[in-house]
């Protein structure tokens, strides 16, 4: 299903007074604008844990969106030091690690955890990968011990493809001594599809090849390649087609608003207008295009693999570590994980009705475009391409007495439509 990213403003925004879901107003019109466009699931990568997101989050879960959560923050200390990790692994590192578990842990539409965004890279030293496992491992120890439902954890990868299956296997495998590090999923940010590619000129038949005995979900957390403008966003067929679905679970495109890096699909002109850029209609276009049903079966057939354990062979570049031994806890780390971490409290969902967005929306001619509406669908509905969500004013639609809808899927059975809120 159709994925995006999403961040407004981009990492420049990140202040910790406001971040993605804290403005009622502009997620009720980016929920309605992505329910429009297809999306079932979006990312976010920048959150503040002691913010409210009651009211935005209550707006995604109605209009049928998962979210998958980026856990680390641009803000100090709520990151990992790729140069330096052991530094940055605190009990301080923790507070807006628990803290956003905490916070969003009750919302039903809360898909999954990154553990990190790209921290190895050609910067990294090579002890980054034991510091993402400790976190993985920390974090799903603190889920177990205080959530009501399992929420996956996992890393998003660069596509770096010297190391890039290396990455995948050391995560992907389970070690006996160190249980409950490895990762519940994988995701890949890869650009490698540019304009009018193909499947092999872009080089995904040898990453279906690379990913296809993965144990584990795989799918592009990241995507969208901007050096061909605009974007026709052909990889959408390939994406979702036969031969990539029995590998890869969808993909989340990058992204959802216009920044300087001019990825975006919408641009917000000021609080009350915004433009639906020629992207968002190419991409609505190719999200229309795709056969649900068939993706869905395709999706229900997929068998879980025997685990993989860890081992030194797995690991093919030298480059790149064949240590699975972890770090241990920072002093205070288990104590929260036992107790809980007590200074954010877990948000809970609002009542949300159907409505006409107030916005004034024009389509990238320069014409409004009337009628864009959230619609909040029944219980257990996600969102998907092709349903009549916008564009018409008669009445609100039959999920409203289920108000906040009450989404809840496991991972691995959500093949995603997705955006990037930075932006399935």
């Amino acid at each position: 299903m159709p994925y995006n990213s999403y961040q407004p403003g981009g990492t420049s925004a990140v202040d910790g007074k406001s971040d993605p879901l804290s403005d009622r107003d502009a997620c009720l019109r980016d929920a309605a604008l992505m329910q429009r466009l297809g999306v079932n699931t979006i990312r976010i990568y920048n959150l503040s844990p002691e913010l409210n997101h009651d009211e935005c989050v209550s707006i995604f879960n109605a209009a049928g969106i998962y979210m998958i959560l980026d856990v680390n923050s641009p803000l100090y200390p709520g990151y990992i030091d790729r140069t330096a990790p052991w530094e940055t692994y605190t009990k301080d590192y923790y507070s807006q690690v628990f803290g956003i578990v905490e916070a969003f842990k009750d919302y039903p539409n809360t898909l999954a955890f990154f553990a990190g965004n790209e921290v190895i890279n050609e910067d990294a030293v090579e002890q980054v990968p034991q510091y993402i496992r400790a976190v993985q491992r920390d974090m799903k120890e603190y889920i177990a011990n205080h959530l009501d439902r399992p929420i996956p954890v996992g890393y998003s990868a660069a596509d770096i493809r010297p190391i890039l299956e290396d990455t995948l296997n050391y995560f992907m495998c389970e070690d006996e001594d160190f249980p409950n590090s490895n990762s519940d999923f994988f995701g890949l940010n890869s650009y490698s599809w540019c304009g009018d590619a193909s499947y092999k000129s872009s080089g995904y038949d040898v990453l279906t090849d690379m990913v296809s005995d993965s144990t584990i979900p795989v799918f592009f957390s990241e995507y969208g390649c901007n050096e061909v403008k605009p974007r026709k966003f052909t990889e959408v067929a390939a994406i979702y087609g036969e031969e990539m679905t029995q590998a890869f679970s969808g993909g989340l495109v990058y992204e959802y608003t216009q920044e300087d890096n001019e990825f975006g699909l919408v641009q917000l002109d000021d609080e009350d207008t915004a433009t639906l850029l020629i992207d968002y209609q190419n991409l609505m276009d190719q999200y229309a295009k795709l056969d649900m049903d068939r993706i869905r079966a395709s999706n229900a057939s997929q068998t879980g693999a025997r685990p993989v354990v860890c081992s030194a062979d797995l690991i093919k570049n030298s480059t790149f570590s064949s240590n699975f031994t972890l770090p241990d806890k920072p002093p205070g780390v288990q104590d929260l994980i036992d107790n809980g971490y007590d200074k954010v409290d877990a948000g809970k969902l609002v009542d949300v009705e159907s409505q006409v967005i107030p916005q004034t929306i024009y389509d990238h001619n320069g014409d409004e475009v009337t009628g864009i509406r959230l619609n909040v669908l029944a219980s257990g509905q996600s969102n998907e391409p092709g349903k009549p969500t916008s564009g018409s004013s008669d009445g609100d639609s039959e999920g409203d007495e289920d108000a906040a809808g009450m989404l809840s899927a496991p991972f691995g059975l959500m093949t995603a439509i997705l955006l990037a809120f930075f932006m399935l």
